[in-house]
């Protein structure tokens, strides 16, 4: 947005310039800002469903104006998930990712093991969590 120092009959306008001005600086910083959110959804059973629906609920973080953080779908591009040493240290890697989110976001009516820790760690730590069906509707939980 370009802002014109003239009003429309083309006469300078100090005080419209102004505000104009400070809108758009206001418009700049709330484009700019985008919390960090970490996907809370399950990994391991289904893994290809599993991968799927993650993408889907970081895609719904994006288009809420959001950053997501999935560490299930970027650890086990390189991590075995089978090994039991690597999915300790994807675990660690997720906490520490954890740390620098605004919130967690839980997914689906299914809580896997991995989950459960997530969501221990995140209230342990009194991080804000969120729950969230299957279809990306906030739904509320019960302690």
């Amino acid at each position: 947005m370009s802002i014109n120092k003239f009003n429309g009959e083309g006469y300078y306008d100090p005080t419209a310039y102004e505000a104009m001005t400070a809108v758009e600086k206001e418009e700049k910083a709330l484009r700019a800002f985008r919390p960090i959110v970490y996907i809370c959804s399950p990994y391991a059973g289904a893994v290809s469903e599993n991968v799927e629906n993650a993408r889907k609920y970081s895609r719904f973080a994006v288009d809420s104006g959001y950053i997501p953080i999935a560490p299930h779908l970027l650890f086990p591009q390189f991590l075995n998930d089978d090994d039991y040493k690597e999915r300790q240290l994807g675990l660690f890697f997720g906490n520490a990712l954890m740390s620098k989110c605004s919130e967690v976001w839980v997914f689906g009516d299914r809580i896997s093991a991995g989950m459960d820790a997530e969501i221990r760690r995140a209230k342990w730590k009194n991080y804000r969590l969120r729950y969230f069906s299957e279809t990306c509707e906030e739904v509320t939980q019960n302690a």
